[in-house]
């Protein structure tokens, strides 16, 4: 075989490799694609099929039955019969419980991130200000409570909150107070609670942003003459607008559906939805109601996940 042949079959099998890694590429799926699909799946697998499930119970009726619940959708005789029941939401509207407990969740759950931010925004801000070697010894101190159980952790303060508790016989030792402070089964140790439990969720995101800040930002803003006062709130709060509304978001979203801290912590006349949707399911076993609560609940917290999305995307010019 000549030396031009074998040039010209080489010269053909590459143009067939070609071909073949061109078809292979436009068959296969591409990385973008692959990785949007995983992260979805996931989302669809566990968020958005249970969603639907809760709310198809949502529609039907209690029943003694197991489950106890009548069916949304059925057929019979060739008859496909839908039977939808919104006698649930309308007795959340109607209702002062469901209403006062929506409100106190709300309030609760502001109260509590407003307190996060408060005391976690200097802990972030010393956090992000600190040599890298220090900073991720701080930021493991930050996330060590994760590595105790959370019910441990609230179970803990009962201990420390009660009348008798650590807390108040130490301040009793100190002279501060004659007689303990009622803060066991009070709105005062859920709020306590729920700082403790939900302040590393604020300061993580505050840190990832305090900590890409370009610092020679403020050396001008001092150089046009600001103090450290005003240099900080009108360069760095500014500068950290996203990592503030990120955290309020870790904090607020699981605090209005949570139940442990209020039912450990708080009184009898602590109201949260959590709590609510617990009686409903295991001590009324009135599924559908409970149903409908859960869906009212993610109901209002779309409002501030959909302010967030739009802020992101109008700051990101989308």
């Amino acid at each position: 075989m000549t030396t031009s042949k074998t040039r010209s079959i080489a010269l053909d099998l590459l143009a067939a490799l070609r071909v073949a890694l061109t078809c292979f590429r436009a068959a296969s799926p591409r990385g973008r694609t692959v990785a949007i699909a995983v992260p979805s799946t996931w989302l669809a697998l566990f968020l958005a099929i249970p969603f639907f499930l809760v709310l198809k119970i949502s529609f039907s009726e209690m029943a003694l039955r197991s489950p106890p619940y009548s069916e949304v959708l059925s057929v019979a005789d060739s008859v496909v019969r839908i039977a939808i029941n919104l006698q649930h939401y309308g007795s959340i509207l109607a209702d002062h419980l469901y209403i006062s407990t929506y409100i106190s969740s709300l309030k609760i759950a502001a109260i509590s991130t407003v307190l996060c931010l408060v005391i976690g925004y200097p802990f972030a801000y010393c956090i992000s200000r600190s040599a890298p070697k220090r900073r991720n010894l701080l930021m493991l101190g930050v996330m060590l409570p994760f590595w105790t159980s959370f019910l441990i952790r609230v179970y803990a303060w009962i201990g420390i909150l009660k009348d008798d508790g650590l807390l108040n016989r130490a301040l009793m030792a100190i002279g501060l107070i004659a007689s303990p402070i009622r803060l066991y089964h009070t709105d005062i140790g859920v709020y306590i609670g729920m700082v403790y439990s939900y302040l590393p969720f604020m300061v993580m995101p505050l840190c990832a942003h305090l900590a890409k800040m370009d610092l020679n930002l403020l050396e001008a803003a001092y150089d046009l003459g600001a103090g450290p006062v005003e240099a900080f709130f009108r360069v760095t709060v500014p500068l950290s607008r996203n990592g503030i509304i990120a955290g309020s978001l870790l904090v607020f979203i699981p605090s209005v559906g949570e139940y442990v801290i209020p039912e450990l912590l708080g009184g009898s006349s602590t109201l949260m939805i959590g709590r609510l949707m617990w009686d409903e399911f295991f001590n009324n076993t009135d599924w559908p109601m409970a149903s409908a609560v859960t869906v009212a609940m993610v109901g209002l917290l779309l409002g501030p996940i959909a302010a967030f999305q739009h802020y992101q995307n109008r700051e990101q010019g989308v």
